[in-house]
């Protein structure tokens, strides 16, 4: 387990140096380091959070939410900011006592840091050296810096860890606390929030009791699985009521960004590389895309977490135990798919389940190796569009990699339903595929 915090905390320390290329004296009026808009794509440096230094109101200080709004066209002003309402005070806290934009990345990274080595030290324990593919990845030293994923990462994380190991709870109770951290997660950056009605699921149907058959029948708990969803749709209405109260426009504005962004060249996903060279160059042609991107991609995203759940269902009929941690990770392979935005750094929230499901380690090379064409070429991309050079080169390197990322993901849908857990997590596992290997008695 040292060794393995101790690999994180360099592979972070990798992260924020590849990041603080871009951020150097000297600096503007305003606190932008003068080099940033000419390295940044060029040298592959470019952070969101440096990036939104400006813009949003955090180099004055101004607490997000409470002012601000957006306009018609979607251009956010006064203290919103586009993401959920604990991101924007992950943003707040990096930027005080700072005056520029690398010190404000240099704050961030610290504060973010903890929560990487946090998720390290609970992969280690729920999955073993398998966490060195969190600890010591090329998407830690990517996108650690990126964004504000590392706290949600964590949440995530945390919630399996709770259930995993903390037998000595009860399955609703643990199943509530977990709730809760998965709310938390949906406060930073949403996404955890989908892995709410897997969880709900598993307490639904329960476990089995130390040396009981797994396929053994048992009662549903159906207050169990209410008192999940309960906890956490609490948990997002308590941390976000407050906000909504003392600034709804501002708050409002967060979610407004969202629905009104579209799928262009910077959001990496299939629909804008493989749907929108369908709809030809007409005037109207642009606006045509964005109307079917906008219907088609919720409701295929809804049909991949219902297809996830209904695999997991039919795994549950077969051995007793339903997978909710592999239809988690199944339906965040549908929402990564199947969303209008892929940003490069979403390859943090899959990394964990690559860790805690054993799918062959050719699959995850072949999946690190397309993430980086995306996080590095789309980067030499965009130089080589700004710079006036031939694009050809980089564009066939960011094709690769949005295609082959699109790919393995449908791969990793359905393998992570079925898959075993890896390291102390596998010892219940192997009891469960023992269960499917005998005769399935009836249920009811």
């Amino acid at each position: 387990m040292l060794w393995t915090l101790l690999a994180c905390a360099f592979t972070l320390l990798l992260g924020y140096l590849n990041k603080a290329r871009c951020a150097a004296a000297p600096f503007d009026g305003a606190g932008r380091s003068t080099i940033f808009d000419s390295v940044k794509d060029s040298d592959v440096c470019y952070s969101d959070i440096q990036f939104l230094w400006l813009g949003r109101d955090i180099d004055l200080h101004v607490f997000p939410y409470l002012s601000g709004g957006i306009t018609p066209d979607g251009v956010l002003t006064g203290g919103a900011v586009e993401y959920p309402v604990l991101s924007g005070v992950f943003m707040w806290l990096g930027a005080l006592g700072a005056g520029d934009d690398a010190v404000f990345l240099r704050n961030s990274a610290l504060l973010l840091a903890p929560f990487a080595l946090l998720t390290a030290y609970l992969l280690v324990r729920l999955a073993g050296r398998a966490a060195l593919l969190w600890a010591a990845g090329p998407p830690l030293v990517l996108y650690a810096f990126h964004n504000w994923e590392l706290p949600v990462v964590c949440t995530a994380v945390a919630a399996v860890y709770v259930v995993a190991t903390m037998t000595r709870y009860s399955l609703r109770t643990r199943g509530v606390i977990a709730a809760v951290l998965l709310g938390i997660g949906f406060c930073l950056k949403l996404y955890p929030g989908i892995f709410v009605l897997p969880l709900l699921l598993y307490v639904l149907v329960g476990e089995p009791a130390p040396g009981e058959n797994p396929r053994a029948a048992r009662p549903f708990d159906v207050r169990g699985a209410f008192a999940v969803a309960g906890a956490a749709i609490g948990t997002v209405v308590a941390v976000n009521l407050p906000f909504a109260l003392a600034g709804y426009e501002g708050w409002r504005a967060s979610i407004t960004f969202q629905q009104l962004r579209q799928a262009d060249i910077t959001t990496n996903s299939i629909w804008y590389w493989g749907l929108r060279p369908l709809f030809g160059t007409a005037a109207d042609s642009e606006s045509t895309f964005q109307d079917v991107v906008s219907v088609a991609s919720p409701v295929l995203v809804l049909a991949a977490f219902a297809l996830a759940a209904w695999l997991g269902w039919r795994r549950y009929l077969l051995n007793g135990w339903y997978p909710w941690i592999g239809v988690s990770g199944a339906m965040l392979c549908g929402f990564l798919l199947l969303h209008k935005v892929h940003s490069p750094q979403y390859t943090l929230w899959l990394i964990p389940f690559l860790v805690l499901l054993e799918v062959p380690w050719g699959l995850i090379a072949g999946y690190l190796l397309a993430d980086a064409a995306i996080g590095i070429g789309v980067f030499r991309y965009f130089y080589a569009l700004g710079s006036g050079r031939s694009a050809q080169v980089m564009e066939n390197v960011v094709q690769f990699g949005v295609w082959g990322r699109a790919a393995l993901l449908v791969v990793f849908f359905f393998m992570f339903v079925w898959a075993k857990e890896r390291g102390p997590l596998g010892v219940r596992g192997r009891v469960v595929f023992a269960a499917e290997r005998e005769p399935a008695p009836a249920r009811f």
